[in-house]
């Protein structure tokens, strides 16, 4: 097994593979002109193995599940999984329309403390959305974990929610390792 990338490595290594300039429109219907393409850095296993590893040392000590959210959050939710041998579930944007109809795919929520994980959070309008569906079918959720919080307002958005918000990176912090 490959020797894991120190910090300063893992975030020089997220900003080369994932920064790109131009002119993108998030999911906020802000349009900005920097990037973080999670799915350059989720689609490298050596970076994404490092991220695992750094964000298992983020989790509060008591969780039944990892919630991975649709769909950048799932590939890190899975490495994690793999990491730290604890379940994960596969969280929907809308809960399908047909089969098992379910929001979220892996296990029950109901009465269950799950850990949200995303990639990169920007207003966190994805994370509320998705946290209001899983608390309205039971879930008790407190602790929401991402890979890159662009310091674009998410923080605060999720607080209100009453939930604790722990990046693995800032932008600030991918900017200042180069």
């Amino acid at each position: 097994m490959e020797e894991t990338m120190n910090l300063d490595q893992l975030a020089r290594a997220i900003y080369h593979t994932a920064h790109i300039t131009g002119e993108f429109k998030l999911r906020s219907g802000v349009i900005a002109d920097q990037y973080f393409d999670k799915y350059l850095f989720e689609a490298k296993p050596e970076i994404l193995q490092s991220i695992a590893e750094h964000v298992a040392s983020l989790l509060p000590e008591k969780y039944d599940f990892l919630a991975g959210l649709e769909m950048g959050g799932i590939p890190v939710a899975t490495a994690l999984s793999l990491h730290t041998k604890t379940n994960v579930l596969f969280v929907r944007k809308e809960a399908k329309q047909y089969g098992t109809c379910k929001l979220a795919e892996g296990g029950n929520v109901a009465g269950k403390e799950l850990v949200i994980i995303e990639d990169v959070v920007t207003s966190g309008g994805a994370i509320m959305d998705a946290v209001t569906k899983l608390r309205a079918q039971g879930a008790l959720i407190s602790k929401v974990i991402c890979v890159i919080d662009r310091q674009a307002g998410g923080r605060e958005n999720l607080e209100k929610m009453g939930l604790e918000f722990t990046p693995l990176f800032t932008k600030s912090q991918l900017e200042t390792a180069l």
